[in-house]
């Protein structure tokens, strides 16, 4: 019997080009990235799209974050991935810059996420949205209900925002 090495969440160093914005690369957030991940967050707060997270979160929980950033430093877009110990993780926070979005950024961002938690051996991901969820539902999210998602996650949803729950099988136990 041979046992291969976890394989290792691979993120494409660069976004393809978008004409007239310089170019961008994906890499972990880090605890100094708080102001930018809450700048970048503010507008989709602002809109009903994201719950109000304190600057401290941001911080705290900055290994959770993928971002993707311009060479000057500004981020562009981000996504948070919140693995629980059930064997679940939960996909929070997820944005892109008006100036970015349609451009494929959301996809890469979700599909370096996905490597991710194929990485950390989970064996499903959940979100909450309250939009359409199109892309998450292109990539294999379907509807799902709040008791199938880690406890801790769905006692902190707030009902009246009336959040669709999405759901996706990461990899199966064989």
């Amino acid at each position: 019997m041979t046992t291969a090495p976890p394989r290792q969440a691979t993120l494409s160093p660069r976004v393809p080009a978008t004409p007239g914005l310089p170019p961008l690369s994906l890499r972990p957030a880090r605890p100094e990235d708080a102001s930018a991940l809450a700048a970048l967050s503010r507008p989709f707060v602002r809109s009903g799209a994201l719950r109000a997270r304190p600057l401290s979160l941001y911080a705290d929980q900055a290994a959770d974050f993928l971002v993707a950033e311009t060479p000057g430093g500004t981020l562009d877009g981000c996504i948070g991935l919140r693995v629980h110990p059930v064997g679940a993780g939960v996909l929070y926070n997820f944005c892109v810059a008006g100036r970015r979005q349609g451009c494929g950024l959301g996809a890469q961002l979700l599909t370096a996420t996905l490597a991710r938690a194929r990485n950390e051996s989970l064996r499903s991901l959940f979100t909450a949205t309250t939009g359409g969820g199109h892309l998450f539902l292109r990539h294999g999210f379907a509807p799902s209900r709040a008791d199938l998602a880690p406890a801790a996650w769905a006692r902190s949803l707030d009902p009246r925002r009336n959040a669709r729950i999405l759901a996706r099988a990461v990899r199966s136990d064989s």
